[in-house]
C-alpha cells in the first residue's frame, strides 16, 4: 500500500514493488500513486512475475527498474520497452497526452510570412 510509504518516500533511494502474477495488476496502480500522488523520485523496481509484454506499461506508470525471471530471456523482454514509438494517454512517464503534445508542436511552429506564401 503507498499510503504506508508516503511519509518515508523522500528518504528512500528504491522501492521494489511485487507482482505476484502477471495477471495481477496492482502494481500498476501502485507506481502512479507513488509517482504522482507521493511525489516519490527514486528507482522504482518491478519483481515478481514481469513479462516483456509489461515492461512498456510498466515504465509508462512510472517504473524505472525490471527484475524480470530468471526462467526468462533479458534481451527478449528488454525489447518489450519499444513496443510502441508513442501513448496516447497521459502517464507517469509522459504526463502530457498526445494530442496537446501534437497541439502544442503545432502552435510552436513559426508562422509563414506574408512573403513566402506570395
Amino acid at each position: 500500500d503507498p499510503e504506508l510509504l508516503a511519509a518515508d518516500v523522500g528518504a528512500l533511494p528504491l522501492i521494489a514493488v511485487d507482482f505476484p502474477q502477471f495477471t495481477d495488476g496492482r502494481g500498476y496502480s501502485t507506481a502512479r500513486l507513488l509517482r504522482e500522488k507521493h511525489g516519490f523520485a527514486g528507482e522504482l523496481r518491478a519483481i515478481g512475475d514481469v513479462l516483456r509484454d509489461q515492461l512498456y506499461y510498466l515504465r509508462q506508470c512510472g517504473f524505472n527498474a525490471f527484475a524480470v525471471r530468471s526462467d526468462r530471456n533479458l534481451e527478449a523482454a528488454l525489447k518489450g520497452l519499444s513496443d510502441f514509438s508513442d501513448n496516447y494517454q497521459a502517464t507517469a512517464a509522459r504526463p502530457v497526452p498526445l494530442f496537446r503534445r501534437r497541439a502544442q508542436a503545432v502552435a510552436d511552429e513559426p508562422s509563414p510570412s506574408i512573403e513566402r506564401l506570395a
